[in-house]
C-alpha cells in the first residue's frame, strides 16, 4: 500500500495544497431553446503542475487561461469523460456539503454513521461534526459551510460556496479480514456557483491503504483494495460526478464499496458536494 503526498484536485483551479490537480468545469452556454436556456459541460484536465500555488486565484479568469494552455489535454479529456457509463442520480442539490457517512454490515451487525456536517444553503449553513467512533471505523469530525454572496446588488446576481472538510478518518474494517488499515488525515470537498457557471473541487492528503490514484483523475475512478494475496476485498472509487447538464454540478470524492470476498456488504462515503447555477 502506498502512503501519499498530499493531492489537490480542482475543477477549475485555485492556489491551494501543492501538487497536481484536476479540473471539471461546468459552464452555461448563452443560448435558448424552447425549454429555456441550454447548458453544456465542459470537461477539462491539466497534467500535474510543480507550484499550484503560484497559479491565479480568480476562478473564472484562471479557468479560461487553463484551458487555452492545456487545450490539446482538454479535448482528450472531454471524449473520454463523456463515454464513461454511470449509474443514474438524483439530481444535484443547489448548494450543499459534507463530511461524509458510513453504512455497512460486518458478521451481521450493523455499523452506521449518518452524513456528517451537512450543510445547505437553504439551511443550516454552517455545521460543525465532532469525532465518531464504531466497531471498524471512525470519521474525526470537521465542519462545513455553504453560503450565498451578493456580487452585484442591481441585478440580485449571487454566488454560492459549499464547503466541507473532514479530518482523522480511519476504516479498520478489513483488517480482521487481512485487508489494510484505510487513513486519511485530512480531506475537503467545494462547490462554487454563480448564474454562469458552477465550479467543483476535491483535495485530500495523508491517505494510506489505498494506491493513490493518478493525475488527472478519471471520472469513477476505480482503486482496488486487495489482500496480500491479491485478493480484491474492497473497491475505492474516487471523483464520482453527476452532470445532469443544466450546468449542475454533483461531486462524491471518495466512495469504498465493500465486495463479497471481504464479508461485508455496503459503502462508506468521503466528502460530497453539490452545486445549480444560481438564479
Amino acid at each position: 500500500m502506498v502512503a501519499d503526498r498530499p493531492k489537490y484536485f480542482r475543477y477549475p483551479n485555485t492556489g491551494g495544497i501543492p501538487t497536481g490537480w484536476f479540473m471539471i468545469h461546468e459552464r452555461m452556454i448563452n443560448s435558448f431553446g424552447r425549454n429555456g436556456r441550454l447548458g453544456r459541460a465542459d470537461i477539462h484536465g491539466v497534467e500535474e503542475l510543480p507550484n499550484p500555488t503560484a497559479l491565479p486565484v480568480s476562478k473564472e479568469d484562471s479557468a479560461m487561461r487553463t484551458i487555452a494552455r492545456r487545450a490539446g489535454l482538454a479535448g482528450t479529456l472531454l471524449v473520454a469523460g463523456l463515454a464513461v457509463a454511470v449509474p443514474a442520480q438524483a439530481a444535484p442539490q443547489p448548494g450543499v456539503a459534507q463530511i461524509g457517512s458510513a453504512d455497512f454490515t460486518k458478521a451481521g451487525s450493523a455499523i452506521s454513521v449518518p452524513v456528517q456536517g451537512k450543510c445547505s444553503v437553504a439551511g443550516p449553513k454552517t455545521a460543525t461534526a465532532q469525532s465518531v467512533s464504531k466497531t471498524g471505523v471512525t470519521f474525526g469530525g470537521g465542519s462545513s459551510s455553504c453560503t450565498t454572496a451578493v456580487t452585484d446588488p442591481k441585478s440580485d446576481a449571487t454566488t454560492t460556496t459549499s464547503t466541507a472538510t473532514g479530518k482523522n478518518f480511519e476504516l479498520s474494517a478489513l483488517v480482521s479480514v487481512g485487508g489494510p488499515r484505510i487513513k486519511l488525515s485530512t480531506f475537503k470537498v467545494t462547490c462554487t456557483a454563480t448564474h454562469k457557471q458552477t465550479n467543483a473541487s476535491w483535495t485530500y492528503g495523508g491517505m494510506s491503504g489505498i494506491t493513490n490514484p493518478p493525475s488527472p483523475v478519471p471520472v469513477g475512478y476505480v482503486s482496488p483494495i486487495k489482500k496480500s494475496n491479491g485478493t480484491v476485498l474492497a473497491n475505492a472509487v474516487f471523483n464520482i460526478q453527476n452532470l445532469p447538464g443544466d450546468g449542475s454540478i454533483g461531486l462524491t470524492m471518495l466512495r469504498i464499496n465493500f465486495l463479497p470476498a471481504s464479508g461485508i456488504t455496503g459503502q462508506v462515503i468521503l466528502g460530497h458536494t453539490s452545486c445549480s447555477p444560481t438564479p
